[in-house]
């Protein structure tokens, strides 16, 4: 039991050793720390900066006057002590730490001197004038440094001036002691309030900085999407086109010669490739990072993340049944991607035009071939006005024959409508 409250009190004792030290390093330090403008208005951003200055010239002729007059100190003492005080102010703007402890010494330097010569009813150790010039020391102190460092300040300040009065106080001396802890204490409080007020206003002023950043970045994200999707919709679908045709080209000339054959296949597979490349740069344009080479952009979706397309189509009130036979496995990128796209669509269109109607999702996976069917029944309420002429049943061919499959889509002997479509496992087999 003694080993253990001994261990305990290890980690204590260190505790307490270094919060003693920090503030030892907080009490005795000569850290610039400047006295902030006026951010508003601009004109008057020196106006502290001018008022101290006055307070500090003005003071320092306050001492001087106060202690030939009313404590009659003769010689070059009132002269020094007043310089004192007055530098005292003036270092408080700069570093306040160093400025508090001048001016504890200027105020030493008026209590030891003016000792022999306070009369009935004057103040001791504090001059009437010297006391409020060290509250605006105490003032610019607590502007600047943290509340803990503020407290002990303040603190050491009313007993330095208590034990001085305990101790030393002449005979008829007025106690000042009193005075100073509400005058202090208030000082210290509202250097306290200042410096919360100056800091939440600066934090406000950052966060509505990081704000107004991340609507310039939502901003430029947006304009990359809509850069990506006309990308999309201008270059590829004609891309697309340009393949189709350099396929199907061959087989509308009798007889065509080998150069021919060859020309047309480099022209289908520059335009593959060109695909391949727009499709590169649209995920960067997508992405979030585009410099992160880590993660350029983000994974094109594939028949892994059917289930998750079926959902979202089910929570907006569509009735969809899915069924796959085969063995289920990961074909190459292209052909899950076109598989997807060609499913995605052809829900799309159902939700569009057939309201109400019941889809079946079939996916069968072959040896060579992989096979679509999405089905569904009549709908059965009105279907809104279409958009535009649409373009869906264009782009899941164009799909298609991008692989070198085939895509079919018509009505149903019992009405509703099916899409079907028949895909290489394998498309660099199909090419040539």
């Amino acid at each position: 039991m003694t080993e253990q409250s001994s261990a305990t009190a290890q980690p204590a004792a260190s505790g307490r050793r270094a919060v003693l030290q920090g503030l030892a390093a907080d009490l005795f330090t000569l850290e610039w720390n400047p006295l902030p403008r006026l951010s508003r208005p601009r004109w008057l951003a020196w106006l502290p900066h001018a008022v101290v200055g006055y307070l500090a010239l003005f003071f320092t002729f306050l001492t001087t006057e106060q202690l030939s007059d009313h404590y009659h100190v003769t010689g070059g003492y009132p002269l020094l002590a007043a310089l004192a005080t007055g530098a005292s102010i003036v270092l408080a703007m700069f570093r306040p730490i160093a400025a508090w402890w001048l001016a504890l010494l200027a105020g030493a330097l008026v209590a030891v001197r003016t000792h022999d010569h306070v009369g009935p009813g004057q103040s001791w150790p504090w001059t009437p004038g010297g006391m409020i010039g060290f509250g605006i020391v105490l003032m610019l102190v607590a502007l600047r440094v943290p509340p803990r460092v503020t407290a002990v300040v303040v603190g050491l300040s009313v007993a330095f001036t208590g034990l001085a009065e305990l101790l030393f106080k002449p005979p008829g001396a007025q106690s000042v002691a009193l005075a100073d802890l509400v005058l202090f204490g208030f000082v210290g409080v509202l250097g306290y309030a200042l410096r919360a007020t100056r800091l939440a206003r600066t934090k406000l002023v950052e966060q509505e900085t990081l704000t107004e950043e991340e609507r310039s970045r939502r901003t430029l994200l947006e304009e990359r999407s809509r850069i990506a999707r006309e990308l999309h919709d201008v270059v590829a679908h004609h891309m697309s086109v340009i393949s189709i045709q350099a396929q199907v080209a061959p087989h509308l000339v009798e007889n065509p010669s080998e150069e021919l054959k060859e020309n047309l296949s480099g022209i289908r597979e520059n335009a593959l490739e060109a695909l391949t490349e727009l499709r590169r740069v649209l995920g960067v344009l997508r992405s979030e990072h585009p410099d992160d080479p880590a993660n350029p952009h983000h994974p094109q979706p594939s028949l892994a993340e059917l289930e998750g397309l079926v959902d979202n189509v089910r929570s907006a009130g569509l009735e969809v049944t899915t069924e796959v036979a085969g063995i289920r496995r990961p074909l190459a990128p292209g052909v899950e991607l076109t598989a997807y796209r060609i499913v995605q669509e052809a829900l799309s269109n159902c939700l569009r035009h057939a309201p109400g109607s019941r889809v079946e999702v079939g996916i069968a996976y072959g040896p060579r071939e992989l096979h679509l069917c999405i089905a569904n029944s009549a709908p059965t309420r009105p279907a809104p006005p279409s958009q535009g002429a649409g373009h869906g049943l264009l782009g899941m061919r164009e799909r298609a024959g991008m692989l070198g499959g085939e895509l079919a889509a018509g009505p149903r002997p019992g009405g509703g409508y099916e899409v079907s479509a028949v895909l290489p496992v394998d498309p660099e087999t199909t090419k040539g």
